[in-house]
């Protein structure tokens, strides 16, 4: 791809300018991001679409050395998000709801929660920059710089916008609005039940009782986190959470009917062991999303007047989560850019060669994973062919 060459601000050696960053979205790969940048010495603020009010929580998230290798570099210590340091995935096939064979695996990594590592970086990010509440409806441009508009009317300019919102990202719809979300026909419902299906449970679990259906345990502070994949059609979808699929792509716990939590509790005794399937009923607090697939992308960079804006994570490609790389390809991406932004202030590398640079290192990677996701899910006989 030809990256519009027209010249951006950037550091000079009389300091004419400093190159200007926003990162949108506060989950994991946003913070990660500016505090890459901050460290670097760029200016970074992050805005975040929800209000400081709302609740934050999320489930598992296996992380491979080369992300806890970036988290490493910003001195946040694994004791800090890892509370088990087991590498170990215990894969289980259940005939009759009982353990028929268990093979051992060795995953390259650690696992933790988006709970967890939201609030080691939350508690790293200096004060004033990430600003919550902040939802962007827009994108243009105005004296050759980028230009965010906000839904309370306020804007913002800057050289360089990095799209890091997620699943249902604004900037994937202003930047690349062809690429659309397609429900892959099944649910990932999870929860974290206070209580552990066996005394001294510290691996990642994965129960196989039958093509359609996996679950996944793993533990957590307090107890375990789990995930329980079942077909659905959109249909059904929509009338056990209250939206289709693409509308509704977590469903909180306020979204779960009764009916929703009775058809799990069911396939739960259905198929999985007792002391599994006990799990799932003791879990108060439950959340659903739904497995989507987009067309893999054939861009991360796009020019917006002489500057630029970017997509990374879950903003460029989400990924089947049994392909493992979701928050992986958000964090690796991240540290791709910081690197090539640090080449471009410090010491005035050109910076759409540098973009370019790091679009052809890292988008083949999430190309790879998105086309991964629906070969695991036909192994599996997940979702529709």
């Amino acid at each position: 791809m030809h990256l519009n060459p027209a010249p951006v601000a950037h550091t000079t050696a009389g300091g004419t300018h400093r190159l200007s960053v926003a990162v949108i979205g506060g989950s994991l790969t946003g913070p990660i991001t500016a505090l890459l940048l901050l460290r670097a010495g760029i200016d970074v603020t992050v805005y975040e679409a929800t209000p400081a009010s709302a609740p934050l929580g999320g489930g598992l998230i296996g992380l491979e050395h080369t992300a806890l290798d970036v988290l490493d570099r910003l001195d946040i210590p694994q004791r800090e998000f890892i509370a088990y340091d087991s590498e170990t995935i215990r894969q289980v096939a259940v005939r009759d709801r009982q353990p028929e064979q268990t093979v051992l695996r060795t995953y390259p990594g650690r696992n933790t929660t988006w709970t967890l590592l939201h609030r080691a970086l939350a508690a790293r990010v200096p004060a004033g920059v990430l600003r919550k509440g902040m939802r962007v409806t827009g994108l243009t441009h105005h004296a050759g710089r980028p230009v965010l508009r906000f839904t309370d009317g306020h804007t913002k300019t800057a050289d360089l916008v990095v799209f890091a919102d997620g699943r249902s990202s604004t900037g994937r719809r202003l930047l690349d609005p062809g690429r659309q979300l397609h429900y892959a026909g099944y649910v990932a419902h999870r929860g974290t039940a206070p209580c552990i299906p066996r005394p001294g449970l510290r691996d990642f679990v994965r129960l196989e009782p039958c093509p359609g259906a996996q679950f996944n345990v793993a533990p957590v502070p307090g107890g375990c986190d789990w995930t329980f994949y079942l077909g659905c059609t959109a249909a059904d979808y929509e009338q056990r959470f209250g939206a289709e699929p693409i509308r509704r792509v977590f469903a909180l716990p306020r979204h779960i009917t009764p009916a929703a939590r009775a058809h799990v509790d069911e396939q739960a005794d259905h198929l999985l062991p007792p002391d599994h399937a006990a799990v799932v009923h003791a879990t108060t607090t439950r959340m659903a999303v739904p497995v989507l697939d987009i067309d893999p992308p054939t861009r991360m960079v796009w020019p917006v007047g002489g500057g630029h804006a970017v997509l990374l994570g879950d903003a460029l490609a989400p990924v089947r989560p049994h392909t493992a790389r979701g928050a992986n390809n958000g964090i690796e991406q991240a540290a791709g850019l910081a690197a090539a932004l640090t080449q471009h202030h410090r010491y005035n590398a050109d910076l759409p060669a540098a973009l370019h640079g790091w679009q052809r290192r890292h988008l083949p990677t999430a190309v790879a994973a998105v086309r991964q996701g629906p070969v695991i899910g036909d192994k599996l006989g997940l979702g529709a062919r």
